[in-house]
């Protein structure tokens, strides 16, 4: 059958995330929680809405970047709503520099979400939190040099309308200013960062508990919050020696818990190997973990049901109408053979969107159907070439190890791989073992093992 190529290359776009309540999108989605250790959205699920609807719970969930996650949190809105929640979802990289986050800026940008998705509500006094964004605001004119720095409407938070305040506004106009300016981000930290307590507070009793006992005059079971992109944030080390990904979830993570409704946070995955882990479990559960998909066992065999999932996967963006079994017999209209399609998938590592970006610059490069072996390997030299190149003697000497043992241990080089997508995890019947990415396993440094 013919297939749109141009329609094919779009469908396979890496950065593409996928709402699975978006009718297109979810003929698009392959459920892999067969292969990933069990369907860890619904344990999320059955945690708040079965076990603690009534009490705050706090989740972090984490995997390598491009695994899927915010596909799996999208799902999981879905899915809350569907039984009765309100929402909250937002990206944290659209309201925080990633390479500069304090506490007190996840929260305000929290408050910010909050408040702006839940506009229709009527929240009560909020005079503790006009005090900390006034104080904030009026810090922030004081420091900038040359031109008072003004809304040109008055007070910070009140809109044109009619002098209607407006917490996400208030907060919008200061978090937009400092975003881009670390002088001012950092006075705006050394003002609320010794009131970081007042803050919570103000957001627990005046925004989130009348939000909630809102929602619940409307027939709604609570509220929920998904941060998601927390886990990209940079791990540099702030101005007193600290790694910035330790600081916000092991140093401040008591303040991460402390809101008052079901939150759910990305961490990011090198955590897991941090030698501060013990102290972040103190803090929060254990984090929920979204492994690779496996298309190998660690003996080298090929993982059957994973295989076929990741095939289903690519067959999907080119036959999003096609049953499964029937998509199967198609297989030759996109690749020269099965085995070319094999190929792709095992050297993917059951990575979601490294499939995709090797599938992607494949279409690009060949610009035909069917797709051809020969350029699959071009393709694949080339991202090889692209990923050994900053690799240095002693990050193959890991790679070495992970390649053989099927295990990493907790120091800081294995951070690094796991960061870097060297490395992938893998989880199978309660069993979870490591292995180095397909893509570098077959480079010359590592080929012989």
């Amino acid at each position: 059958m013919s297939i749109d190529l141009r329609e094919f290359f779009q469908a396979t776009d890496p950065s593409r995330t996928l709402f699975v309540n978006n009718a297109a999108d979810v003929k698009y989605y392959i459920d892999f929680s067969s292969v990933r250790g069990g369907d860890i959205i619904g344990k999320l699920k059955h945690k708040i809405t079965f076990f603690q609807p009534n009490q705050p719970t706090c989740t972090l969930f984490t995997g390598h970047i491009g695994c899927g996650k915010s596909t799996e949190l999208l799902r999981l809105q879905a899915e809350l709503e569907k039984d009765g929640f309100g929402v909250v979802y937002f990206e944290s990289s659209e309201d925080l520099e990633m390479t500069d986050v304090d506490i007190a800026d996840v929260l305000l940008a929290i408050a910010r979400r909050v408040s702006q998705t839940l506009d229709k509500i009527t929240l009560g006094e909020t005079s503790k939190f006009n005090e900390l964004l006034q104080g904030a605001w009026n810090v922030l004119n004081s420091e900038v040099t040359g031109a008072e720095f003004k809304t040109g409407i008055g007070d910070v938070g009140f809109t044109s309308e009619k002098d209607k305040f407006s917490l996400a506004f208030g907060i919008g106009k200061i978090t937009a200013k400092t975003k881009s300016d670390p002088t001012l981000r950092a006075k705006l930290n050394q003002y609320i960062g010794p009131q970081k307590t007042n803050l919570l507070e103000a957001i627990n009793r005046e925004l989130l508990e009348p939000a909630i006992a809102k929602l619940k005059q409307q027939g709604k079971q609570g509220l929920v919050v998904i941060v998601d992109n927390l886990d990209r944030i940079d791990n540099r080390v702030k101005a007193w020696g600290r790694p910035q990904q330790e600081y916000l979830f092991v140093d401040q993570g008591e303040i991460l818990t402390k809101l008052n409704c079901h939150l759910v946070y990305t961490m990011p995955l090198a955590l897991k190997f941090s030698n501060d882990y013990g102290m972040l479990t103190q803090r929060f559960e254990d984090p929920k973990v979204l492994p690779m998909v496996p298309v190998q066992w660690p003996d080298g065999s090929v993982h059957q049901q994973g295989m076929a999932l990741m095939q289903q996967m690519v067959l999907a963006r080119a036959f999003p109408d096609m049953q499964p079994q029937e998509r199967l017999g198609n297989i030759t209209d996109i690749f020269d053979c099965v085995a070319t399609l094999e190929r792709l998938c095992q050297l993917s590592g059951g990575h979601v969107r490294d499939l995709l970006r090797l599938l992607n610059s494949w279409i690009m490069e060949e610009m035909q159907l069917p797709l051809t072996r020969a350029t699959l390997e071009q393709v694949i030299r080339a991202r090889r070439n692209e990923m050994t190149m900053p690799i240095s003697d002693e990050e193959w000497q890991l790679l070495r190890h992970v390649k053989q043992k099927k295990k990493v241990s907790d120091d800081h080089g294995y951070q690094k791989l796991i960061r870097s997508r060297f490395v992938f995890e893998y989880r199978d019947d309660g069993e979870s073992w490591f292995d180095v990415n397909p893509i570098l396993a077959e480079a010359r440094e590592l080929s012989g093992l």
